[in-house]
């Protein structure tokens, strides 16, 4: 397990100092020991005893921005704020704070996985104790609908993989989804890298860029190379779902 920085251990502190946080569960790449200072974000999820009204959505924003400014600066630090009732509810919107804003988002069938296989608590319960368990067949299907929701429309998008970060991100994604759906096992973004369906310099710049180091990869090149990829993993995802329902969910 790797160190946790210490921006989480204060984050820790302030939020069981609230009264109402009963759990923090560490998912992403902390958990899975893939970490990387200043280009992981930190993927964290608290568990809170009732309802996040938006009393404790101003109070949890304000602890957010507050960090993010201080021990937090550059960390990406971000949270999903489940009410411990609907943690079972894989539909279920919660309040998140990622990139310096409060959204509502569920709690993906990855982020589940990550932490049920390998996530930790920083206070609180182990996850296993809190999440039902995550079978092969239940990461394939976590990874199918990332795939067919989320990449399905970004990839009916082309401008946008001009972004660079959504191009790199997209690269890994795909070939994180790709493992997922053909073994049920969940991989890092490292090792996603090694199997990005890429060229080797494209290879070798997202290495790079994932170490930390300053490297650009020719913009256009790049976003055509991400977005076609995406194109392809989308339409296998897809497919496979279609022959999924075809035989009544056995695969």
């Amino acid at each position: 397990m790797v160190s946790s920085p210490a921006v989480v251990e204060e984050f820790a502190g302030d939020l069981a100092s609230l009264g109402w946080v009963t759990d923090l569960l560490v998912a992403g790449s902390l958990a899975t020991g893939d970490y990387r200072p200043g280009v992981s974000d930190l993927d964290l999820v608290a568990l809170v005893a009732g309802p996040v009204d938006p009393t404790r959505q101003d109070t949890l924003a304000a602890l957010h921005r507050r960090l993010d400014a201080g021990t937090g600066s550059g960390l990406h630090l971000g949270c999903v704020y489940v009410d411990t009732a609907s943690v079972c509810g894989v539909q279920v919107r919660h309040p998140t704070w990622t990139h310096g804003q409060l959204v509502q988002r569920i709690l993906s069938g990855v982020t589940r996985a990550e932490l049920v296989r390998h996530g930790y608590a920083v206070f609180g319960r182990p996850p296993r104790d809190v999440l039902p368990p995550m079978s092969a067949d239940d990461v394939r299907a976590a990874a199918r609908a990332e795939l067919t929701g989320y990449w399905a429309w970004a990839a009916r998008r082309p401008w946008r993989w001009l972004d660079p970060t959504l191009a790199d991100l997209g690269l890994t994604s795909m070939a994180r989804g790709r493992h997922a759906l053909g073994n049920g096992e969940l991989l890092t973004k490292t090792d996603a890298i090694r199997q990005a369906d890429a060229p080797a310099w494209l290879v070798d710049q997202l290495a790079a860029r994932r170490r930390g180091e300053r490297v650009s990869s020719p913009r256009l090149r790049t976003a055509l190379i991400a977005w076609r990829d995406a194109r392809r993993t989308v339409a296998r995802a897809r497919l496979r779902d279609a022959r999924t329902i075809g035989t009544g969910g056995a695969e």
